[in-house]
């Protein structure tokens, strides 16, 4: 399986990256910095040199041409700005979701973040708002798209070792987990056709990745 992961030198998508090609995928990773190429390369994926920001959506097509899946794994990070939260939150997030659709590439997988349905919580820091609605109308945007898509929101990550042990169901309570079982998550879910059309939120738990997304069934 070809799969094209935006963010590609991300934590969690670097860790992706290196499941996939050892399961003898084909991971295909979007960076903006031509300098991280090699990292990519070292965990068997093809690095893609395009900023997503700039790019338009014949562009990112092209890119996604023949992929047989499509992650959305980027994200702006703590440190930037609220501009940059929608340029890249929600404005990255719905160009890939429209390229794919144009290319054709159905299987779309888009990870969120817990939190995102309760934007308007005046108990939320002001600059984590700006950014769950940005996550929020990202999912909104995918929710539109004719795709096979699932969304994926996680707990608190942390860079614990990974347990391979999760819980995933489409409310979980908050809680942490680990990049390494987030990834190991995103594998899972791509040859899940039953969390199509359906948003899940992921935690540490008590069952084993396989079963646990073998598990998320209405």
């Amino acid at each position: 399986m070809r799969v094209v992961i935006a963010g590609g030198h991300g934590q969690i998508a670097l860790r992706l990256e290196k499941l996939l090609s050892a399961g003898g995928d084909q991971p295909v990773g979007i960076i903006r910095n031509a300098d991280q190429a090699a990292d990519l390369k070292a965990r068997g994926a093809e690095p893609v040199v395009l900023d997503l920001e700039k790019s338009d959506v014949d562009t990112v097509a092209a890119v996604l041409s023949g992929a047989d899946a499509a992650i959305f794994a980027a994200g702006a990070g703590p440190a930037s700005g609220t501009d940059r939260k929608d340029t890249v939150d929600r404005g990255a997030a719905a160009l890939f979701a429209e390229a794919a659709e144009r290319a054709g590439v159905r299987r779309h997988i888009q990870v969120g973040s817990m939190g995102a349905d309760r934007v308007d919580d005046p108990s939320i820091e002001p600059t984590f708002a700006i950014y769950l609605r940005a996550k929020k109308a990202a999912e909104d945007d995918l929710r539109t798209r004719d795709l096979d898509w699932t969304i994926l929101r996680p707990g608190s990550l942390t860079n614990d070792e990974g347990t391979g042990k999760v819980l995933i169901a489409e409310s979980t309570g908050y809680g942490s987990v680990s990049r390494d079982d987030v990834a190991a998550v995103l594998a899972a879910l791509l040859n899940a056709p039953h969390t199509v059309k359906r948003t899940l939120e992921l935690i540490e738990g008590e069952t084993l990745v396989e079963a646990a997304v073998a598990g998320t069934v209405d």
